[in-house]
């Protein structure tokens, strides 16, 4: 792997003035990176990425809005501890992140464990988010405890060629492989590289639209016990993310979902009765990484949405 750039080196080669930023709120040190001016707009991303995942939409973005991505509790150059890694708690450090920036409200969007604290932001803290945006994920429910370990019909645990993205065949081993303490962070040390490019392959529509050097930015954020441990954390807590979710009343703030292949039919019918002003898209020529997959479509979605 060659030398992988600091956040301050990857925030300084974007458009728009972005700087790397650190801050100590709700008892954790979140990392992100600002830039650009206008109503402020806040980013979470999801595993096993980085801040970095928005990095083909934040210099257009910034040009109508302050942009924030953040590393939530746990990713990349944010603190790793122990515990609090349930969305209801990862939704109050953003909230709290808000306030140190000086905002009383922000339009938010997040994307795969970014979309769940994004949700469990606007459910807990309806006076802080302006408009919500979910791409390609909602928070957990309770239909998420049907969920079973072994592939179901036209379930493959091996993407073949001309295979069709849906969520109907996507096998999603990992919800349990991440459930396991102690182990992934052994099997996966010297190896991370290897998980990046299968789920990219699994997952995106063409693979080649994320590139080497961002594979290697992902691979080198999950090369610590620690790192892979936190991760592991974001699914370790759906269980108790369910049971929140059961006492939340359906947002107020209007609320977009951006869905790719079969994604986008599973939040056509979820989303609706998550919010009281809902509107469901699809992207086309992209799988579930879709802000790196076809940016263009995400740009002008959420460009429109936020005005």
């Amino acid at each position: 792997m060659t030398a992988i750039p600091t956040d301050a080196e990857l925030a300084r080669s974007l458009d728009g003035d972005f700087t790397s930023s650190h801050a100590e709120v709700n008892g954790v040190r979140l990392h992100y990176v600002s830039g650009g001016s206008g109503a402020p707009l806040v980013l979470l991303g999801g595993w096993p990425q980085t801040w970095w995942q928005f990095h083909r939409i934040m210099p257009d973005l910034a040009r109508n809005y302050h942009v924030i991505a953040v590393d939530i509790r746990g990713m990349g150059g944010s603190e790793k501890p122990g515990s609090g890694y349930d969305k209801r708690t990862m939704a109050a450090d953003i909230r709290a992140l808000v306030r140190h920036l000086g905002y009383d409200s922000v339009n938010i969007t997040g994307h795969d464990i970014g979309a769940m604290v994004a949700y469990a932001f606007a459910a807990n803290h309806p006076d802080a988010v302006r408009k919500l945006a979910l791409v390609d994920v909602a928070h957990p429910d309770g239909n998420w405890e049907s969920f079973t370990l072994l592939p179901g019909p036209g379930q493959k645990p091996n993407r073949e060629e001309g295979m069709t993205l849906a969520i109907d065949s996507v096998f999603l081993w990992w919800f349990a492989f991440n459930q396991i303490e102690g182990l992934p962070e052994r099997l996966l040390a010297g190896r991370e590289r290897i998980l990046i490019d299968w789920l990219i392959h699994y997952q995106s529509k063409d693979p080649s639209r994320i590139g080497e050097r961002d594979r290697d930015i992902y691979a080198h954020a999950y090369s610590t016990p620690e790192a892979v441990r936190a991760g592991n954390a974001w699914y370790q807590t759906f269980t108790r993310d369910i049971a929140d979710e059961r006492g939340y009343a359906p947002v107020s703030a209007p609320l977009l979902g951006l869905g790719a292949s079969g994604n986008y039919r599973v939040l056509n019918t979820v989303l609706p009765s998550k919010g009281h002003n809902v509107r469901v898209v699809e992207i086309p020529d992209s799988g579930h990484y879709i802000p790196e997959e076809n940016p263009q479509a995400v740009i002008e979605h959420l460009t429109a949405f936020f005005q």
